[in-house]
C-alpha cells in the first residue's frame, strides 16, 4: 500500500515486458493508490469491513478501466483479497500463490515468515501457504515479530533504511533458519527494499519482486 513498493511493482513488471518483448516495449498498466495513512489507521482499528469496502471500490474502478486482472501490491491487504475475488468478473493473482508457487520450485518445505504483526499472528496468509501449498510456517517470537512491525511501519514505509534495521532483520532471519525455517518469506512489500538475500544463508523469497514478475508474465501470456 505504500507507494515505496508501489515504485517497484511498476519498475520490475516494466523491465520484465522489456526484456520479453525488446524494444520500446512496456506494460499496460491501470493502477489505484491509496492514501497509506487511512489504510494503516483502519487496520490498527481492525476496522477490516471497511478496508474490505474501500478495496472492493478500488477494484471494481480498475476493472471498469479496462484491467484484465488485479493484483493486490500488499500482503496484509491480501487479508481480504477474497471478499475483492467475489466483486469481480476478472480473476486477482494471489501474491501467497505466487511465492508459494517459487517456494515449492526451490524443493523447500519449511519456511520463516517475515511481515507485519497482522500477516504473521493472523490466519488468512499462514493457512494459505499450509492448506493450499502444503508447506510448514514458522513466526519469529512475540518480541522478535513487534521488532519487524515496528521496522515496516516506522521505517520503511516512510522511505528510510537504516543499517541498524537491517541487522536487526538479518538476526531474525537466522534465528529462523536456525530452527529449522530451509528459507525466508519476506512477506511484506516494504522489507525487501532493506534486507538482501545475502544477509542469511537460506533462500529468501522477496513477495515484491515475485508478484510482480508474476504479473508480468501472466499478463505476456494471455
Amino acid at each position: 500500500m505504500s507507494w515505496e513498493s508501489s515504485l517497484e511493482y511498476y519498475r520490475v513488471i516494466n523491465q520484465v515486458v522489456r526484456e520479453r518483448l525488446g524494444g520500446l516495449h512496456c506494460a499496460r498498466i491501470v493502477m489505484h493508490s491509496f492514501d497509506f495513512a487511512r489504510i494503516a489507521a483502519l487496520q490498527d482499528e481492525g476496522d477490516w469491513e471497511e478496508l474490505a469496502k474501500l478495496m472492493i471500490a478500488a477494484a471494481r474502478r480498475l476493472e471498469g478501466a479496462g484491467a484484465d486482472f488485479l493484483v493486490i501490491c500488499c500482503n496484509t491487504m491480501h487479508k481480504v483479497a477474497n471478499c475483492v475475488q467475489e466483486d469481480l468478473r476478472v480473476p486477482l493473482l494471489h501474491i501467497v500463490d505466487a511465492t508459494a508457487q517459487d517456494v515449492r520450485e526451490r524443493e523447500i518445505k519449511k519456511v520463516g515468515l517475515l511481515g507485519t504483526k497482522i500477516t504473521m499472528e493472523e490466519d488468512f496468509y499462514k493457512e494459505r501457504l499450509i492448506g493450499k501449498h502444503n508447506l510448514e510456517v514458522m513466526i519469529p517470537d512475540e518480541r522478535q515479530r513487534k521488532i519487524v512491525n515496528e521496522i515496516v511501519f516506522g521505517e520503511l514505509c516512510r522511505g528510510e533504511m537504516s543499517q541498524s534495521s537491517r541487522q536487526e532483520l538479518s538476526g531474525i532471519m537466522h534465528n529462523l533458519a536456525a530452527n529449522g525455517a530451509e528459507g525466508i518469506i519476506l512477506g511484506c512489500t516494504e522489507i525487501g527494499l532493506l534486507v538482501d538475500p545475502q544477509d542469511v544463508h537460506v533462500p529468501v523469497f522477496n513477495t515484491t519482486t515475485i508478484h510482480a514478475k508474476a504479473a508480468a508474465l501472466f499478463a505476456l501470456e494471455q
